[in-house]
């Protein structure tokens, strides 16, 4: 057997051709799609041909985006909303109706609606056993965003009987309506 008399020589080049066929074994894969179609093996105009058939007959994609953007789409102006304190003490007046503060604890330590329940927006999905979905709902926060991520939160979670109060507490106190303190 011969030996190289330049072993350094070939490990110079050793690595650029491991590097290229690597190279080339990735676009090759790229090309043909491998892990996500199965035509390695068919002519690349054949291959065309299937993939264009699957593309064709998938369904349209399914993610939480496309989901979220069909729920938003579908509310109808105002729908989901109570637009003043008046309304507000409408509602209220039904004993079913639950009252919700999604501020932090704090902030409802600090004043709330009466008879308002908390439960913070970043626990709203662990404390469901607490929202019943039979009974009519009112979220509210400080300024209205919060209590509008947990009317969607809640929508999406296939719970019907859910609005917000826009006006917020800011608006309750504004009006010069009652304040509870715990």
């Amino acid at each position: 057997m011969l030996k190289n008399p330049f072993p350094e020589k070939s490990m110079i080049f050793k690595k650029p051709i491991q590097m290229i066929l690597l190279g080339f074994a990735i676009w090759f894969c790229l090309l043909v799609g491998v892990g996500q179609n199965p035509t390695i093996a068919a002519t690349l105009t054949k291959a065309e041909s299937i993939s264009q058939q699957r593309i064709q007959t998938l369904p349209e994609p399914s993610n939480l985006e496309s989901g979220v953007d069909r729920f938003l789409t579908s509310i109808p102006a105002g729908y989901y909303t109570i637009a003043n304190v008046e309304k507000l003490k409408s509602v209220l007046k039904n004993p079913q109706t639950l009252l919700v503060d999604v501020r932090e604890p704090s902030e409802y330590q600090s004043g709330h609606i009466p008879n308002a329940i908390n439960i913070p927006l970043r626990t709203l999905t662990h404390n469901l056993e607490q929202i019943p979905h039979d009974r009519p709902m009112v979220l509210y926060c400080s300024s209205g965003y919060r209590s509008a991520m947990g009317v969607m939160t809640l929508h999406l979670l296939d719970y019907e009987n859910v609005q917000g109060f826009p006006p917020s507490f800011a608006g309750w106190q504004a009006a010069g309506e009652a304040i509870a303190f715990r």
